[in-house]
């Protein structure tokens, strides 16, 4: 059985994990990604909340399990993000969140803990744009654009390995207290009112000492987590909604996570590793000048034997709202 410390970690994962899970770009030829600015926009301001509910979990076996009798499991998450373009194809972007946690595990006592999140800052260059095209012509007219850049994973949450406050069973923290340097290439492609996109990624952990585990003094060591894979893909359809301008864009997603297994000292640490699969739906509402847009989506963790591997399944319900500035 995974660790009950495991699981509540694993939630940090979810919020990194590639934004063409949660929609394509309303607007067409934007980048995949949330934090990303679609082209021709200088800088953007995005608020979103995530209502994360757990609901079993997949052991190391790759079996899905119930939570025991009497738990009661979630994780609010406010995120601020903020994007700006430094120069052509250049830009920045960086993500803020603020955590509530709600548990209650096996019929104990309830728990309730509050915290920033770990945060992130992100740099994209735009490799290649796509060419609009009404008909295509040739090839050319189905190449995507491209965007590439690397991100940095702060931790500034409460990680068990940095308070003395943290419970024994991890059910406190808001963070995994590791630096974390992803790589991310994003693929993405609109033609009339259909848009699609595609993500990979790749992360690696730094190293750090360890000396408090729980809230408990330990012997120190030297941790790290395992390296990250990550891919995604979606679909979405756009429609304007009478003779006013703004449009609806509904957009289907599949993502997976993987987490291979850490070291101790540099020895293999057997508790770490990890795998999700999901699937998400997001309906996006964009304004007549697209400066104004609104989003809800559902991101589904698949519950059946075989989709993952010491990770919780939950279902994810965000709604946000973002403006950009031309």
């Amino acid at each position: 059985m995974a660790r009950w410390w495991t699981r509540i970690l694993a939630v940090g994962l979810a919020a990194a994990l590639p934004a063409a899970a949660h929609g394509a770009s309303c607007c067409g030829g934007g980048g995949g990604g949330a934090s990303v600015l679609p082209r021709g926009v200088r800088a953007m301001l995005d608020v979103s909340s995530d209502l994360e509910r757990y609901d079993g979990y997949w052991t190391n076996g790759r079996i899905h399990r119930p939570d025991p009798p009497g738990s009661r499991l979630s994780q609010t998450r406010l995120n601020f993000t903020g994007a700006w373009r430094l120069a052509g194809a250049w830009q920045v972007a960086a993500t803020l969140p603020y955590v509530w946690n709600d548990n209650a595990y096996a019929a104990r006592e309830a728990r309730h803990t509050s915290g920033p999140g770990d945060s992130s800052a992100s740099v994209w260059y735009e490799a290649w744009s796509e060419r609009p095209a009404w008909r295509v012509a040739g090839a050319g007219d189905l190449l995507p654009s491209v965007t590439i850049g690397p991100t940095l994973t702060i931790p500034t949450g409460v990680s068990p390995y940095d308070s003395a406050d943290v419970s024994v069973d991890g059910a406190d923290v808001t963070g995994r207290g590791f630096y974390r340097l992803d790589g991310t290439v994003m693929l993405d492609r609109s033609y009339r009112a259909w848009s699609g996109s595609a993500s990979l990624g790749y992360g690696v952990h730094l190293a750090r000492p360890v000396n408090r585990t729980g809230g408990t003094w330990i012997p120190p060591y030297r941790k790290r987590l395992g390296d990250r894979a990550s891919a995604s893909g979606s679909l979405g359809y756009r429609a304007f909604i009478g003779t006013g301008g703004t449009s609806l864009a509904l957009t289907a997603a599949v993502s997976w996570l993987q987490e291979s297994r850490g070291t101790i000292d540099g020895a293999p640490d057997t508790a770490n590793g990890m795998e999700k699969a999901a699937v998400s739906g997001t309906l996006t509402w964009a304004g007549t000048d697209e400066d104004w847009s609104a989003r809800a989506s559902w991101s589904h963790a698949i519950q059946r034997d075989g989709w993952g591997r010491s990770f919780p399944t939950t279902d994810i319900f965000t709604v946000g709202v973002r403006y950009v500035l031309r």
